[in-house]
């Protein structure tokens, strides 16, 4: 037997952490990637000589190509925002790794970490906090509990990640490490992984078992569907009349869109979107029926309505998705839940087929051979997405009696909308994430590459679309990015504008401005509200904020952020605009094209509803009123209980919808000629 000591190596815990970092690698259906494409960070105190030096050194040490290269953000969110649009664009099999100083630089990836762990997205979080000594205490920024003096504002990071630990004492380190590693590659249970890094631990040396630093391989793992569920998942669907499949973001993050294309192929039975899992079929699939819900489709949300049976794949199930429990009204609708997540799985008393999205869509399309739902119902999916189609088309290309109304140089942002779909290639990417515009473009755009539309709607942060672009050109740099913002959306995040232009990163950002929060705006419209508080204007006489728009120049902005900017005031310049943004150079950094837009044009309506609770009593008419109509819709809201069993090809529940009948009113009884 060897006597011989294991091998050692001294490093302090930061430059431990970032060579873990470097030999960490992710494997799935046989190819191999390293996991961690870099860091992202910004230095203060409680990481430049720590964190800081270990990446520097690394640098040093690989002669200028390290294999963790550090990009300085501009603002501690972005930093993980751009993580996320990064992760997303690689289906969640490569990600980046954030660094933060203490307080106010560690809190700032807050909203991040909520944003990663809420749309399942891995992201590892660095975050650097007081001195694990205190023995100088209490140090700058720290936070002091008088009832718990091992708190700190880190803390906060508890409920926002999938993982988390504190690295008090080197030997802690490693545990940590695969713990955090754990969580990010797995399937079903990732999102934000925090390690907490204490300023004086992370430059506190320790002899590191050699081992370590090996190139470590974590396999992601495809569940498979169990046969005995399938096999009832497929007597649900034989006995639908009208099933619904509704395509979630796990069909893209299991790459199961050839699975799906061939299951609705073989089936006839129509496809809805989410946002998250927009793309799954192709723009002009014939099952592809668009987004479904309270942003939906008016043809994906009257099959919804009517539909027996709803097959969930990579759905987690928003109320955005159900339109608040509103979209399904067949009284006895039954769910087919398919997620790699048993806790999303379970929603809606479905029957929880856990297992990956393409092995069960594979095994269902197995499990229905011959079967195909009928003919009538296929003419009915194509007849409803030809009206939808042809609204989309409308509200592309207005008629005069929309744009006589515009004031010069102003556009519809349907237009613009559909200028950029129009015009931008079919493997370029559009990104969104708050405002009016990512529910426009979820029943709007046309999608042609799996990859090619990127909307955050989980969270649906402010100020997303510019680092996540940044994320998802540095994924895919062979894609053009057009990020869509609205000037609420820019004004709350411009800064990685910089970052992108010091890293010679290519995006397209299309800044809409229309002078005020144009989402929040029509929503407090509907709800009484009268857009009291949303618009960007002098307070007027009166002292209320009603005088002229504010004078605020966003293209000046971007201008001085180091973007070229392309300022348009017709729809023949903003053509001309982006034929131009797609040929800037691609390492010339970004481009922003700046377009006005009039916020009270809306796009086709979706024929659904989205529960945002109404004053109960107001001295306004208008809040009365939207109460009243709150109420109406709150009438038609499910509980979504019914057991997930066969109900047989011959059974139809009482009560049942009648194809066509309106929102929430049943079919005639007998007995009941009215139907109530």
């Amino acid at each position: 037997m060897s006597t011989q000591a294991p091998a050692t190596v001294r490093l302090t815990v930061a430059q431990a952490t970032a060579r873990f970092l470097a030999a960490q690698f992710a494997e799935r259906d046989g190819e191999r990637r390293r996991f961690f494409a870099g860091v992202l960070g910004i230095f203060g105190h409680g990481n430049v000589a720590g964190f800081g030096q270990a990446l520097l050194q690394m640098e040093q040490e690989s002669g200028g190509h390290s294999p963790l290269p550090y990009i300085l953000a501009r603002n501690e969110q972005a930093m993980v925002h751009t993580s996320v649009g990064y992760a997303r664009q690689q289906d969640r099999l490569q990600t980046w790794a954030c660094t933060a100083s203490i307080g106010p630089g560690s809190t700032n990836m807050l909203t991040g970490a909520a944003l990663a762990t809420i749309n399942r997205i891995p992201v590892l979080l660095l975050p650097s906090d007081t001195f694990a000594t205190r023995v100088g205490a209490p140090v700058l920024q720290e936070l002091e509990q008088p009832y718990a003096a091992d708190v700190s504002v880190n803390d906060a990071f508890r409920p926002l990640s999938r993982f988390f630990d504190r690295v008090s004492r080197p030997e802690q380190l490693p545990a940590a490490l695969l713990g955090a590693m754990r969580v990010l590659t797995d399937p079903a249970d990732t999102g934000a992984a925090t390690i907490s890094l204490p300023q004086d631990v992370q430059a506190e040396a320790y002899d590191w078992p050699a081992e370590l630093f090996a190139p470590r391989t974590w396999h992601i793992a495809r569940r498979p569907a169990e046969t005995a569920l399938v096999a009832a998942a497929a007597d649900l669907v034989r006995g639908a009349r009208r099933p619904l499949l509704v395509a979630g973001g796990g069909v893209h993050y299991s790459g199961a869109e050839d699975a799906l294309r061939d299951f609705a192929a073989a089936t006839g039975i129509p496809v809805g979107e989410t946002q998250a899992g927009k793309g799954s079929l192709p723009h002009g699939h014939p099952q592809l029926m668009g987004a479904v819900g309270s942003t939906g489709t008016t043809a994906a949300n009257a099959l919804a309505r009517d539909a027996d049976l709803v097959i969930g794949v990579g759905t987690r199930w928003s109320d955005f998705t159900t339109a608040s429990r509103t979209a399904f009204q067949h009284p006895g609708v039954r769910f087919v839940n398919i997620n790699a997540a048993a806790f999303d799985a379970g929603k809606h008393a479905g029957l929880a087929l856990v297992a990956d999205a393409r092995e069960a869509l594979t095994a269902l399309t197995a499990a229905l051979a011959g079967h195909r739902v009928p003919a009538s119902y296929e003419q009915e999916q194509a007849a409803l997405w030809a009206a939808w189609d042809a609204e989309v088309e409308a509200a592309y290309h207005p008629a005069a009696e929309v744009t006589d109304r515009l004031a010069p140089g102003v556009l519809t942002q349907s237009t613009v909308l559909g200028c950029v779909n129009e015009l931008s290639g079919p493997r370029d990417v559009v990104l969104c994430a708050a405002g009016s515009m990512p529910g426009d473009l979820h029943k709007l755009w046309r999608v042609r590459d799996r990859k090619g539309y990127h909307v955050e709607y989980g969270y649906s942060c402010m100020g997303y679309e510019i680092p996540g672009a940044i994320g998802v050109r540095l994924a895919d740099p062979t894609r053009e990015v057009f990020a869509m913002v609205g000037d609420g959306g820019y004004l709350m995040m411009p800064t990685e504008l910089a970052t992108a232009v010091q890293e010679r990163v290519k995006i397209i950002v299309v800044l809409v401005q229309n002078n005020g929060f144009h989402s929040i705006g029509s929503l407090s419209q509907s709800l009484g509200s009268q857009r009291f508080g949303t618009q960007y204007r002098y307070r007027g006489p009166g002292g209320r904020l009603d005088g002229p728009h504010l004078p605020t120049d966003l293209a000046a902005n971007a201008r001085s952020l180091g973007a070229h900017v392309i300022e348009v005031h017709s729809r023949a310049d903003l053509e001309a605009a982006i034929a131009k943004a797609r040929e800037w150079p691609a390492d010339g950094g970004p481009v922003v094209i700046h377009v006005e837009t009039d916020p009270l044009v809306s796009a086709p309506d979706s024929a659904s509803w989205w529960d945002v609770p109404v004053s109960q009593t107001a001295s306004l008419d208008s809040t009365r009123e939207a109460h009243a109509e709150y109420v109406r819709h709150k009438a038609d809201q499910r509980p979504l209980l019914a057991p997930a069993e066969p109900a047989g090809p011959s059974a139809e529940p009482a009560g049942a919808q009648e194809p066509g009948a309106p929102l929430g009113r049943t079919a005639p009884q007998p007995g009941d000629p009215a139907g109530n």
